[in-house]
C-alpha cells in the first residue's frame, strides 16, 4: 500500500467524521429556557396564604431536581428549578407566569398548583405556546386538548373523583341524606357538578349544600347548618384548611354522619392529625398514590426509592405527608418527558413528548394505575381507589375505579 492512496482514504473518513459530528450538533434544537448544559422549569405555589399547607410541594420538587442534577442532570443538562409564591392568589398567579415565561424565559412551566391560579394563567401560555404541564389540580378544564393544546393536567379530574363518591354512595346508601361543604372556586364547582351527575337522577338525595370561600377563616357556620339539614352522608369538596375544621367541628356536634373527604385533602399530617386522629375515624376518601405509612408497601421497591429520597434530601421532612408523595411523582413524571426530549429541547417537543407518555409508572402510584397519554387524551391519570382512615392509617378497600369523565382506556 503507498503513502498516496493512504492519505486520501485517511482524509475521507476524517471527513466524512466531521460531517457526521457536524449533522448531530445541528440535530440538537433548542428552546427558550435550554441549552447544552442547562434546562430552566418554572412553577408556581402557595408558600404564603391560606393554601400554604402546599409550600412543601414547591420543597420536594426543587430537592427532586437536586437528586437528578447530582447524577448528571437529564442527558447531562442540569435541571435550574424556578419556583414562585402567588399566595393562592390568581392575579398573583398571573404575574408570576408573567415573570417565568417573559423574564427568566423557562422552558415550561410544570407543577403549578391550585384551580384559580391555573385557570387565569391558563389563556395567557396557551397564547404564548409555553409548555402548561402537569397542572397540580384536578380541573376538568385542565385535560381539554382541543381548546388548550399547551396545558395538560396530571392527576385525576375533579369531576371523575366526584362520580366515584357519588357511585359509592348509591351503592351504599341508596336512601341516604346527603349534606355538601364545597369551596366556591372553580375547584369546589368542578367536584360539586361531578358528584351531581353521578347521583344522576337520585341528585335529589342532596338536602343541603353550603360553601366557603378559600379564603374564610372559619367553617363552622356552614358545618353547623348541614348539621341541622339531619344529613346522614356528609361530602366535603373542600381544601386542607376546611377540611381539618370541618372534621373538628362535625366531631365537636357528636354529628356521625358517613363523612367522604376529597382525596387532596387526606394528607394525615396536614389535615388528620390537625383535626384530630379519632375525630377522623372512618372518613371516606380516594387515592391513586401509595401510601408510605402503609406497612404493606415495606418491602416495595418504589416505595423504598422514596423513602432513601426524603431522608437523603428532606431531612426532617414527614415522609407521610400525601403532598410530599404527590410533588415526587409529579416531578418524576416531569422528569420522564425531559428525558424522552433528548437533544430537541424545544416546546414544541416537550408538548409532543408529554402525550407520548406510554405505561408510565412512578415509584408511587398505586399498582394497576398507570399514566398514559395522547394528542387527543390530556388525562394522565384516570383511576383512583376509595380508602377508609381507621384511626392511625389509610386502609384501600375495593377495587380501582374510574369516574368516566375523559378518554377511556
Amino acid at each position: 500500500m503507498t503513502v498516496g492512496k493512504t492519505l486520501p482514504a485517511i482524509s475521507l473518513l476524517v471527513a466524512s467524521t466531521l460531517l457526521g459530528n457536524g449533522t448531530a450538533l445541528a440535530e440538537k434544537k433548542y428552546g427558550p429556557g435550554a441549552s447544552d448544559v442547562e434546562i430552566k422549569v418554572g412553577n408556581i405555589i402557595p408558600y404564603s396564604g391560606p393554601m400554604s399547607s402546599f409550600a412543601i410541594m414547591g420543597k420536594t420538587e426543587e430537592a427532586y431536581f437536586a437528586k437528578i442534577n447530582a447524577a448528571g442532570g437529564i442527558n447531562g443538562r442540569r435541571i435550574k428549578f424556578i419556583s414562585y409564591d402567588d399566595g393562592y392568589s390568581p392575579p398573583k398567579s398571573v404575574e408570576q407566569a408573567r415573570k417565568l415565561a417573559e423574564g427568566d424565559e423557562v422552558l415550561l412551566l410544570f407543577g403549578a398548583l391550585g384551580t384559580p391560579g391555573n385557570v387565569a394563567i391558563q389563556k395567557y401560555l396557551n397564547q404564548r405556546k409555553v409548555p402548561h404541564l402537569f397542572v397540580a389540580s384536578g380541573g376538568t378544564r385542565f385535560g381539554d386538548s382541543k381548546a388548550f393544546p399547551w396545558t395538560m393536567g396530571w392527576q385525576p379530574n375533579y369531576q371523575s373523583e366526584g362520580r366515584i363518591y357519588a357511585k359509592s354512595i348509591l351503592a351504599n346508601q341508596p336512601t341516604g341524606k346527603v349534606a355538601v361543604l364545597w369551596q366556591n372556586d372553580d375547584s369546589g364547582r368542578d367536584w360539586l357538578k361531578g358528584f351531581r351527575d353521578g347521583l344522576g337522577e337520585k341528585v335529589d338525595m342532596i338536602v343541603a349544600d353550603r360553601s366557603y370561600e378559600a379564603g374564610d377563616p372559619t367553617i363552622d357556620s356552614q358545618v353547623v347548618s348541614l348539621f341541622n339539614s339531619k344529613a346522614d352522608v356528609l361530602v366535603a369538596l373542600s381544601g386542607p384548611k376546611a377540611s381539618a375544621q370541618a372534621i373538628r367541628k362535625v366531631a365537636e356536634l357528636a354529628w356521625k354522619p358517613t363523612f367522604y373527604l376529597v382525596n387532596t385533602s387526606s394528607s394525615i399530617a396536614n389535615v388528620l392529625k390537625p383535626a384530630g386522629l379519632e375525630n377522623s375515624r372512618n372518613i371516606i376518601s380516594t387515592d391513586f398514590l401509595k401510601d408510605p405509612a402503609d406497612p404493606a408497601w415495606k418491602d416495595d421497591g418504589g416505595a423504598k426509592a422514596y423513602n432513601a429520597f426524603v431522608a437523603e434530601y428532606l431531612p426532617g421532612t414527614d415522609g407521610t405527608d400525601r403532598n410530599v408523595v404527590y410533588a415526587y411523582s409529579l416531578a418524576q413524571t416531569v422528569v420522564k418527558v425531559l428525558e424522552q426530549c433528548g437533544d430537541d429541547l424545544t416546546r414544541e417537543n416537550v408538548m409532543a413528548q408529554a402525550a407520548k407518555l406510554k405505561e408510565f409508572a412512578p415509584d408511587m402510584l398505586l399498582p394497576g394505575i398507570k399514566i398514559n397519554t395522547a394528542p387527543d387524551d390530556y388525562f394522565p391519570i384516570q383511576q383512583m381507589q376509595l380508602k377508609t382512615f381507621d384511626g392511625s392509617t389509610w386502609v384501600r378497600t375495593g377495587e380501582v375505579l374510574t369516574g368516566e369523565v375523559g378518554h377511556q382506556r
